[in-house]
């Protein structure tokens, strides 16, 4: 079953990594350039461990590092 359109999603955007300099863009979250697909895991992995906080690669290819 999906979520409720009137239900507040139960999760926080700590940070999104990008290999594409024109999806940096300022918000909530701390929004991160790396310029290799190594530098991009090696930068999410080491952020959502400092965190405590789960890694979700998107269709993209960027990553968005977040709390339940």
């Amino acid at each position: 079953m999906g979520r409720e359109a009137s239900m507040k999603p139960d999760y926080r955007i700590i940070a999104y990594v990008t290999r594409e300099k024109e999806r940096v863009i300022t918000s909530n979250c701390l929004a991160l350039y790396a310029e290799s697909e190594e530098a991009s895991k090696e930068m999410t992995v080491d952020i959502a461990k400092a965190m405590k906080a789960d890694v979700v690669q998107i269709t993209n290819g960027d990553y968005m590092i977040i709390r339940v």
